[in-house]
């Protein structure tokens, strides 16, 4: 039988389990809002343990809260940071749009240990509408420069050494899915990881708003209740805490009432969703087959592909990494219209804001390390199909143009193709070319 204590706040008495250290507040939430599967991020929470702690320190040092107080909120926050407190912060997303909720469950359940005030002791300085936006933006940060950033950089690197060691093969170009002039594979994995490098810059850049903190706005911007140096000098102490640069924000009202930072930041990812979902496809386009296929390259076996085929393998590191782009490219609209309706001085679709950007980053770091993992890293040529394609390709007449002319080069195109013969015969047997013109014209690797 579970065994419970008295817990009250300013609206009565609450029953709270007697082994968990939340209060009332948060006991109000779990009962009103029984929404859904999503719980708060831990990465919110380990956030909030940061915030936290350099407020208490701050303010310390301002000389606005006891230092044995500062103390003794600083030790219960390098455990929230550590995440041995993560049972005690059950919460659902689906909660108040400014995330009081999940703000008073840190302050309780730091309060709990200390046995310091909530409100005055743990928030002070602070209102959650200045706190929760700084927790997602922390949260944000940490978690795109510590997880996403080196997973799309350990797949650029791969990339990197596989077109340096495929730069000698030459195959068949395609666009429109049809045949094309020829390029190097290098050449073609090279624009892989060029576009890693491209999204993963537009992300660093993205995250600048992202490091303006909204803390010491307060409740609507005007930094109501707190020391007129504490903003600038928590920012300062969240960076040192954390590792992470960040700065105040210079216009709180700003900082409260709009999430466009947040809208940026996410737009980067989906720029990076849409690449990633280019490469895999390209991936699994070229590794299909593999006799009725393109089967150009090979990749990976990792797992059977079928319960009724026997034999059958699958390209499921490029179909999840594909899903995964498909659900970041769901989570940006989500992302879109929560910052757009923001009323008046707070935006309160705070929460889903924050579960949607940190499941994006996530999702994305995941998907990508292991795509690197267990495809990228084991893709190799299958040399014998490459070259059959690129000899058969019609699209080698391109060469011939500036000799024969558009014109009877298409002608030639068109009978090859019609009489299912090759270009060379065909040109011979015109009078256009003489088979060494046609060889030294057509060469494949000229042509790259």
């Amino acid at each position: 039988m579970t065994e419970y204590r008295i817990e009250r706040d300013t609206m009565g008495e609450v029953k709270v389990p007697a082994d968990r250290m939340w209060g009332a507040q948060t006991q109000r939430s779990l009962e009103h809002f029984r929404i859904g599967w999503e719980k708060m991020p831990v990465e919110i929470i380990r956030a909030f343990g940061i915030l936290k702690k350099a407020a208490a320190s701050v303010n310390a040092e301002l000389g606005v809260l006891d230092g044995r107080k500062a103390e003794a909120i600083a030790e219960i926050c390098d455990e929230i940071i550590a995440g041995e407190l993560d049972e005690e912060f059950p919460l659902s997303v689906w909660q108040t749009g400014s995330g009081t909720q999940s703000n008073m469950n840190v302050n309780e359940v730091i309060a709990h240990r200390t046995g310091l005030h909530p409100n005055d002791d743990v928030n002070k300085g602070q209102s959650s509408n200045d706190t929760f936006p700084t927790a997602m933006h922390i949260a944000a940060v940490v978690m795109t420069e510590d997880v996403l950033l080196p997973a799309v950089d350990g797949l650029c690197d791969t990339f990197a050494g596989l077109s340096e060691r495929y730069m000698d093969i030459v195959k068949i170009g395609r666009t429109h899915l049809q045949d094309a002039t020829p390029l190097r594979l290098g050449h073609e994995i090279g624009a892989w990881r060029e576009m890693l490098r491209e999204t993963g810059d537009m992300i660093r850049s993205a995250l600048d708003p992202v490091r303006k903190l909204a803390l010491g706005g307060t409740a609507v911007g005007t930094g109501l209740n707190t020391h007129p140096a504490f903003a600038a000098r928590s920012a300062a102490k969240i960076s040192e805490l954390s590792g992470h640069a960040f700065v105040t924000a210079p216009d709180k009202f700003h900082a409260l009432t709009a999430k466009d930072g947040l809208v940026f930041l996410h737009g980067a990812y989906k720029a990076l969703a849409a690449d990633l979902m280019k490469i895999a496809n390209d991936v699994r386009w070229l590794a299909s087959g593999p006799r009725s296929g393109l089967g150009e390259l090979i990749i990976p076996e990792n797992e059977p592909g079928s319960s009724i085929m026997p034999g059958k393998v699958n390209p499921t590191q490029c179909e999840a990494m594909t899903m995964v782009a498909v659900r970041v490219m769901g989570n940006d609209a989500a992302v879109g219209v929560a910052a757009s309706q923001g009323n008046f001085q707070l935006n309160v679709f705070m929460p889903v804001l924050a579960y949607n950007v940190l499941q994006s980053a996530r999702l994305l770091a995941d998907a990508t390390r292991s795509f690197d993992e267990h495809c990228a890293k084991g893709i190799r040529p299958n040399e014998g199909v490459i070259r059959r394609h690129l000899e058969d390709s019609l699209m080698l007449v391109t060469a011939l143009t500036p000799k024969i002319g558009y014109e009877k080069a298409a002608e030639i195109a068109k009978r090859a193709h019609g009489e299912g013969v090759g270009l060379r015969e065909v040109a011979v047997a015109m009078g256009v070319l003489t088979e060494e013109e046609f060889d030294d014209l057509a060469d494949p690797v000229k042509m790259v």
